[in-house]
């Protein structure tokens, strides 16, 4: 079974399809105006907006309403995958565009990716990198953030078994035959989704699909984001991780050295003979990615590299404790890190239910 992105028009100009656009969302207000903005100056306008809101309690609802957009309100929160599943169940279009609600897309993406789905028939999705410069400027840690994301994703462009579905269409009988989101899952239901949809179709990371991204911006809340993700690495997200052409955020190299020089540090203040140990760490730490150190200071010059290092090594810190947490914890719940123990498996979508 093939996908049904409409081919370009005959005149070979714009490609004619009926997109809907799904934008998951709860509480951010904030972005949300600039998310419907970029899709109000789509070179390929949208067959349909919609905004599938997760029981936020901002004014999210209203700044949508003030939109030509459709909005669908949960009377619970149930988490990004159930957002996107509902979205999708009231979608009319040929090709499901999901979109996050932080994030606001160039002019061109929805154009690009409905012709890179019409010249690839064998593609079941296609999604977009980050932006190199933030949606919104809320200072250095956000600006390491993106940075970062942009980084990676930009290595990664061409065929991956991996979708990340914040920037990211597909056919619309691709989706109703994979299934939804599952939606127990609120952390790694991209590489969940990915399993299913790699085993049956080719999917795309391209840049001709770009969103500027609202990231985190307060260095705490960060790093408890980046702890509560990785629980999920080792029991969940290792083994797709470790396929041919899987996106990969971090090197392993990086994080093991991160990991060295957090343990060792404290130990380094107690006993000096081992004071080189850390400083070791830091070393093959930022030895482990000279593209990325080049990058950034090309973006945003030498003087921000320090502290980009020193937020790079507190997040692959994060990365590591949280792994190994994750680690314990499956091995004490065996349905940790599983989607089998969180619910079952959605069953493919017919396209009837609303």
């Amino acid at each position: 079974m093939t996908g049904t992105a409409a081919a370009p028009d005959a005149d070979g100009s714009r490609p004619s399809a009926r997109v809907s656009v799904v934008i998951p969302n709860y509480n951010y207000a904030r972005t949300l105006e600039l998310c419907l903005d970029s899709l109000a100056a789509q070179t390929l306008p949208p067959y349909e907006v919609i905004v599938s809101d997760d029981a936020s309690t901002d004014d999210s609802v209203e700044v949508a309403r003030r939109f030509d957009c459709r909005v669908l309100r949960a009377e619970r929160n149930g988490g990004v995958s159930a957002a996107r599943n509902a979205g999708a169940a009231a979608a009319r279009g040929d090709i499901l565009f999901f979109l996050d609600s932080d994030q606001a897309l160039t002019p061109d993406s929805l154009e690009n990716a409905v012709r890179l789905l019409a010249e690839d028939p064998g593609l079941g999705c296609v999604h977009g990198i980050i932006a190199a410069e933030p949606l919104v400027d809320d200072g250095p840690v956000e600006w390491y953030r993106t940075l970062h994301a942009h980084h990676w994703r930009l290595k990664g462009i061409g065929p991956t078994p991996t979708a990340f579905f914040a920037a990211a269409a597909m056919p619309r009988e691709v989706f109703e035959e994979v299934g939804g989101f599952e939606p127990a899952l609120r952390d790694s239901e991209d590489v969940e989704y990915s399993e299913r949809l790699s085993a049956r179709y080719a999917i795309l990371l391209t840049d001709r699909i770009v969103a500027a991204h609202d990231e985190e911006y307060r260095l705490g809340p960060m790093l408890r984001e980046q702890f509560r993700r990785a629980q999920y690495l080792l029991p969940f997200a290792a083994a797709h991780r470790r396929r041919p052409g899987a996106l990969r955020a971090n090197s392993a190299l990086g994080v093991a050295a991160a990991l060295l020089t957090a343990v060792s540090a404290p130990a380094a203040v107690l006993f000096p003979v081992l004071a080189p140990v850390p400083v070791l760490g830091v070393a093959v730490f930022a030895a482990a990615d000279p593209a990325l150190l080049g990058f950034v200071r090309r973006k945003r010059g030498a003087g921000f590299l320090p502290l980009f290092i020193g937020l790079h090594l507190l997040v692959n810190v994060q990365i590591a404790l949280g792994a190994a947490t994750g680690w314990i914890r499956s091995r004490f719940d065996r349905d940790f890190g599983t989607s089998a123990g969180r619910a079952p498996r959605p069953a493919p979508l017919d396209g009837r239910t609303g």
